[in-house]
């Protein structure tokens, strides 16, 4: 049994032991998107570090329907915030590149541009930047590798959906930023639309090896296989000297 409360208080401990050894006196920045998983990983670094020590940024590209979602999160939990809107940065980029990007390319631009800008306020505020990949994700390579892959600390990536929604939950959110329905944010399109199979068919199958559909146990399967890379360090060469 997933016991929220314990395991809320472990990571909070986590993050201030983190901050003890990397940077007493630094602050936790972090792109807040307004789903689950930057509000828990907000949520987490007030309570570790206190709100002052917080610094959320919000990176619309262009017009962002739900943002007033990323809003509600900010002023919840009282933190300080930017909008740095991205459009003009992707868009130039786009131009500047002599040859017509892949959809893919266009679709993992804003993810890098975005991490681009996380880390230039973070530097700018003596900051240590939070990841806030979940496990569900990361087990199937649903991020953007130097983009929503990256930061100095990662507070829920050994957490699955379902378990940073419990901790939500613990931490008091508000219902509506636990339990929004995930997109993506480039498409258009739902998490499971884009995947295949229900976050709650992939934790269940990530924590007890235990899946009803032999079709989406196979593309879970190869969507690990094929991004493993992305959990591991940058292989280099040993020249053996």
């Amino acid at each position: 049994m997933f016991d929220a409360l314990k395991v809320k208080n472990d990571c909070v401990r986590w993050i201030r032991e983190f901050f003890n050894e990397n940077g007493k006196d630094c602050n936790a920045v972090l792109g807040i998107s307004g789903g689950k998983d930057s509000s828990v990983v907000a949520a987490l670094c007030v309570e570790a570090l206190g709100k002052d020590r917080v610094i959320g940024v919000l990176m619309p590209c262009g017009e962002q329907p739900d943002i007033d979602m990323a809003l509600l999160l900010v002023k919840h939990l009282g933190i300080k915030h930017y909008i740095i809107n991205i459009k003009n940065a992707v868009d130039g980029l786009i131009k500047e590149i002599p040859f017509e990007l892949s959809a893919q390319s266009i679709q993992n631009l804003q993810p890098r541009i975005r991490m681009s800008t996380v880390y230039a306020v973070s530097q700018s505020y003596n900051g240590r930047v939070a990841n806030t990949c979940n496990l569900s994700e990361d087990y199937v390579g649903y991020s953007t590798r130097y983009g929503d892959s990256v930061g100095d600390f990662s507070p829920c990536s050994n957490l699955t959906v379902a378990e940073v929604k419990e901790i939500g939950k613990v931490l008091g959110l508000p219902d509506v930023l636990i339990d929004k329905v995930p997109i993506d944010g480039l498409s258009g399109k739902t998490d499971e639309d884009n995947l295949g199979f229900t976050y709650s068919e992939l934790d269940k199958y990530i924590r007890t090896g235990e899946i009803d559909n032999k079709e989406h146990k196979d593309l879970i399967d190869k969507k690990h296989k094929q991004n493993l890379f992305k959990l591991k360090l940058m292989p280099s060469f040993d020249p053996d000297i």
